[in-house]
């Protein structure tokens, strides 16, 4: 017969293991000033996707090419618009989409 002392010593190394794997998967999706967390990355991506249909669908705006990237909820916009007027709508629309913190237009008038 096997003693209790023997088994959780064969298993001690095992178990230390897993804590390991276990807390170094959790600092996988904490978030750094340099990176996102995983839920912030599929958060700014919902963001980002709700600004270029926000966009899209404004009868206001004649777009050329507008380029949407979101980090930590700040919404960038970049490419090319036709007017002060439509450069200044899309940073009005973006701003107004939920979850959007800040934006920084870098559209350009062509």
């Amino acid at each position: 017969m096997t003693s209790p002392r023997f088994i959780h010593r064969a298993l001690l190394p095992a178990l230390l293991v897993l804590a390991g794997l276990t807390v170094g998967s959790m600092a996988a999706c904490t978030s750094t000033s340099t990176s996102e967390s995983t839920g912030e990355y599929l958060d700014d991506t919902v963001i980002s996707s709700k600004v270029r249909a926000a966009i899209v669908g404004d009868q206001g705006l004649t777009v050329f090419k507008i380029d949407v990237e979101t980090y930590k909820g700040v919404v960038q916009l970049s490419g090319f618009v036709d007017s002060a007027a439509s450069r200044q709508r899309a940073g009005a629309v973006a701003a107004d989409v939920t979850g959007v913190r800040q934006v920084r237009n870098d559209l350009v008038i062509k």
